[in-house]
């Protein structure tokens, strides 16, 4: 595109919100533009999320006539924070196309100027790090270790593992049920339940890739700490033989100690927010891309 035709586009480029009706063809251009290996269907399923909250929009688009430009998602919640009901904003996928990049700044704009959200970026790729610290977002902890899934029998333990969605609602309950059924079906969250005894752990992971290759798990929520560092070996050994998932990366901000061998990861991938009502330990990696985006 000449210079002289990217100035006559650019007279007719406006911001608008991603309304409900506005999916298909946000799916669509996600899909052509940032992950083709994400259908246009599993694109829009990802966009619209499992659990019920009033969303101001789905993030917001960059237009020129009917033509999508560029996109910048999000996903809302509510959720409470101590005894106060706090409401965050994810910052998940954001693509726009190479003649209008000097346009993306103004989706994030558009989003970070919506008021009273705490607001959450939790894959941003490198060159957007440096962008957000100049935009007062901080970075969360996020040091890791790779525990390499080898088989252990389970056999005379008295645990047991399951991701049967019956099995999962019959042992929950509480605060975990209620996650379970916000999640449920969401496109990138894998459920598991522990049981030992009278006690149970709910497990949330998603599927990774490293080196291009998905054969990880990162663990996005725990809900029974203490269950999870004691059966922590053969939940790993469920991954690998249920899943064909070889390593797990567990991040320590979870509270639950390494494994012998288990690697420390010497580039965790940053993980940040901005808020000032918020403490980084009160932000988790639920309701948001990492639950709902299989990349």
């Amino acid at each position: 595109m000449s210079h002289s035709e990217f100035k006559a586009a650019a007279e007719h480029v406006a911001i608008c919100p991603i309304a409900a009706g506005d999916v298909t063809r946000v799916a669509d251009f996600l899909h052509a533009e940032l992950n083709n290996r994400l259908s246009p269907s599993v694109w829009a399923a990802a966009i619209q999320p499992s659990w019920q909250t009033v969303s101001p929009n789905h993030g917001f688009m960059l237009v020129g006539g009917d033509r999508v430009l560029g996109v910048y998602v999000a996903f809302y919640s509510q959720r409470r924070v101590g005894d106060q009901t706090e409401n965050f904003c994810n910052l998940a996928a954001w693509c726009v196309l190479e003649d209008y990049r000097s346009y993306g700044l103004r989706l994030l704009k558009a989003l970070l100027d919506q008021q009273g959200y705490t607001f959450t970026d939790l894959s941003p790729s490198g060159n957007v790090v440096p962008l957000n610290k100049r935009l007062n977002f901080q970075q969360l902890d996020t040091a890791a270790a790779l525990v390499l899934n080898w088989p252990l029998p389970r056999w005379g333990t008295g645990i047991r593992i399951a991701s049967d969605p019956e099995v999962i609602e019959s042992c929950l309950q509480g605060r975990d049920l209620e996650i379970y059924r916000d999640h449920a079906r969401a496109t990138a969250a894998h459920h598991l339940v522990v049981t030992r005894g009278q006690q149970s752990c709910y497990v949330i992971f998603r599927r990774d890739r490293r080196k291009r290759m998905p054969l990880f798990a990162s663990i996005l929520h725990i809900g029974n700490p203490e269950l999870f560092q004691a059966t922590a070996r053969h939940i790993y050994s469920h991954l690998l033989t249920s899943f064909g998932i070889v390593a797990t990366l567990v991040e320590n901000r979870f509270g639950v100690a390494n494994p012998r061998f288990a690697i420390s990861l010497r580039s965790p991938r940053p993980k940040m927010f901005r808020s000032n009502r918020v403490l980084a330990s009160d932000v988790d990696y639920l309701y948001s891309e990492l639950t709902c985006v299989p990349w």
